[in-house]
């Protein structure tokens, strides 16, 4: 892209008579089921249930063309892993160690505050009642691999695991080529994993959900990955939990026309760099502010490594929304429920109220969402395509489970014995009704 092309961007006003039509032109995300890639899925995982470690290394061979003679070595040791972390440069180990622990520390308070002790409670009649909390025993964690290496997502998916209590943490990585990331290897290192193997793809789902001679199944996989992780998880859910099913990247940011618009114009180029379907989009109540962050988006562009890519997301889908003021801007972000919501404005904290559907939100103009993506603490794995609206950021809770705890009194099973068999009997359940009844003294 040469200094004097432009990237042109939807504009959109609220005062415009075909706004939400418009608007939901903007928000359209096509997920649809590419049958291809589901056909291709559905073969790999019954390769991998029927014929375990044989069918992942095979797999690995054709895709990430890295040839192994047994499962054994598809697994990375300990010992490698500790080594990455001693081999990294003193300024990027010190930034992995922070970013580690800051994450824990956001993690450690989130499990105090969400009830993760349980509790229990007496009736007057001596029947107690109550709520286990109990960890996971086995979670597995995809960090993709290839071109880009993702340590921040290795430390917010295994972190909040080992503060949950988990016991075995089995990370898989595709390595093409067999390069491995020693960044990667080690964040692993620093985060509680237990386990590393070298593979990726709909195979390293497969091999996390039904277990292989040599990795071992789990209880939940969660992380982010492509077109056929993705799909790889929609079909094993039911044999294990997953996180969530996540769309392209996204960001939302209100503001109020006193940020430096070079700012704001970098906070959407950092999420429109991922790829050509993330999303970017800028609201604010001043129209003379929307022409400068276009002025600063045009002037920055042409110097960023990824303008390709940004040019391309930022055509397709982003938008600068105009409006009456910064109640219609929170109204409006309630409405798309974005991943990441910036708050660039004076006294963000009453704009915030207003909120009630995002993944993340981000106050005030010095809070950049790149921030949130590394070390601020709270988790960057979120909700997007507006699922926002019924799900939560990955957390400690994602990684424990609730079991009902119910110890009824002699005297306390006279009364509800009583309403059960009532009830039973109202439902034609005879055994249910008998099954009470028979600890009634009279």
């Amino acid at each position: 892209m040469s200094a004097h092309m432009t990237v042109q961007i939807r504009k959109l006003s609220t005062t415009d008579s075909d706004f939400a039509k418009q608007l939901s032109g903007v928000l359209a995300f096509e997920a649809r089921e590419d049958e291809s890639i589901n056909t291709v899925v559905a073969n790999v995982l019954n390769d991998v249930r029927e014929n375990g470690d044989k069918a992942v290394l095979e797999y690995t061979k054709r895709f990430d063309r890295l040839a192994l003679g047994s499962g054994a070595e598809l697994e990375i040791s300990r010992e490698e892993c500790e080594a990455a972390l001693a081999s990294l440069a003193p300024e990027r180990r010190k930034a992995l160690e922070v970013a580690a622990e800051r994450v824990r520390i956001y993690h450690e308070h989130q499990k105090k505050s969400c009830g993760s002790d349980g509790y229990s409670f007496t009736d007057e009649d001596g029947t107690s009642l109550g709520q286990k909390v109990t960890p996971l025993d086995s979670v597995g964690i995809y960090v993709p691999g290839g071109k880009a290496a993702y340590p921040s997502s290795v430390l917010m998916n295994a972190i909040p695991a080992q503060v949950a209590g988990v016991k075995e943490i089995v990370m898989v990585v595709p390595t093409p080529d067999g390069a491995r990331n020693e960044l990667v290897l080690a964040a692993a290192a620093l985060s509680g994993v237990t386990r590393v193997f070298t593979i990726g793809g709909a195979q390293a789902i497969g091999a996390l959900a039904y277990g292989t001679e040599t990795i071992p199944s789990v209880d939940k996989i969660v992380g982010p990955g492509n077109a056929y992780v993705a799909a790889a998880k929609r079909r094993v859910f039911g044999t294990v939990g997953i996180d969530m099913i996540a769309g392209p990247s996204e960001i939302l940011v209100i503001c109020d026309g006193k940020t430096n618009p070079d700012w704001i114009a970098m906070d959407l180029f950092s999420q429109a760099e991922h790829d050509e379907m993330a999303q970017s989009i800028l609201i604010c109540p001043d129209a003379a502010y929307l022409d400068q962050v276009n002025e600063s988006i045009q002037k920055l562009l042409p110097n960023m490594i990824r303008k390709d890519i940004i040019t391309t997301s930022l055509s397709k889908r982003a938008a600068m929304i105009h409006v009456k003021n910064m109640e219609e801007a929170c109204e409006i972000a309630n409405s798309i429920a974005p991943e990441h919501l910036e708050i660039s404005a004076e006294n963000p904290e009453k704009w915030e109220k207003l909120i009630r559907h995002a993944g993340s939100i981000f106050l005030g103009r010095f809070t950049s969402e790149a921030l949130g993506d590394y070390c601020a603490g709270p988790n960057h794995v979120l909700p997007t395509s507006r699922t926002a609206r019924f799900s939560s950021p990955l957390g400690v809770y994602d990684f424990q489970k609730r079991s009902s705890l119910i110890c009824v009194s002699e005297k306390g099973a006279q009364t509800l014995g009583k309403i059960a068999v009532e009830l039973a009997t109202g439902e034609g359940l005879e055994a249910h009704a008998k099954s009470a009844g028979f600890r009634l003294k009279n």
